[in-house]
């Protein structure tokens, strides 16, 4: 689970935050250390791997989050809004790495956002909820011809605006 903030400890160190999970699950072996280490590597973070959340940026935080949500091996990740916290550029470029790993890591991923641009594009499948108390108020399957994974060159797909148009239509949006 990954909420919209990035819920590291400011006492722990990134790999220390990383293991949490591990720790808590009493799944602390070799396997699961190495594969922490690795994604330490693989997501830009091993020579940080000692340092304190207050040293790192916005996203280097969110990746270690993911990390941490990663090291337990999920079947399903469950993100509340994971970039919400963070600038607009850092939020596109934050989430296009991410999702390309959780692509990578073949994970099911639900995901809640307010952003229709990026639950467009990250998503196979968008579910638009009514207001409180919520229920399903439009399913859309995703099918955006691209042979890209970045979610940045998603969002320059011909269906992008007509998707971005339904959806947008469903809201109630009052100005």
């Amino acid at each position: 689970y990954m909420l919209q903030s990035d819920q590291l400890f400011n006492w722990r160190t990134v790999y220390k935050n990383a293991v949490l999970g591990l720790e808590v699950q009493h799944m602390m072996n070799e396997e699961n250390i190495c594969r922490v280490e690795k994604m330490l590597m693989e997501y830009g973070l091993y020579e940080f791997k000692n340092h304190y959340p207050n040293q790192l940026s916005g996203g280097m935080k969110q990746r270690a989050a993911l990390i941490r949500t990663l090291a337990v091996c999920p079947d399903l990740l469950l993100l509340d809004e994971p970039f919400s916290a963070l600038d607009y550029q850092s939020r596109i470029a934050v989430s296009d790495d991410i999702f390309r790993k959780i692509r990578k890591e073949k994970k099911t991923v639900i995901m809640v956002s307010h952003d229709i641009n990026e639950a467009i594009s990250a998503s196979d499948r968008v579910i638009v909820l009514t207001r409180r108390p919520a229920e399903i108020k439009s399913v859309y399957e995703i099918n955006l011809n691209t042979d890209s994974d970045s979610l940045i060159e998603k969002r320059k797909a011909p269906e992008f605006t007509h998707y971005f148009n339904m959806i947008w239509g469903d809201l109630d949006i009052h100005v």
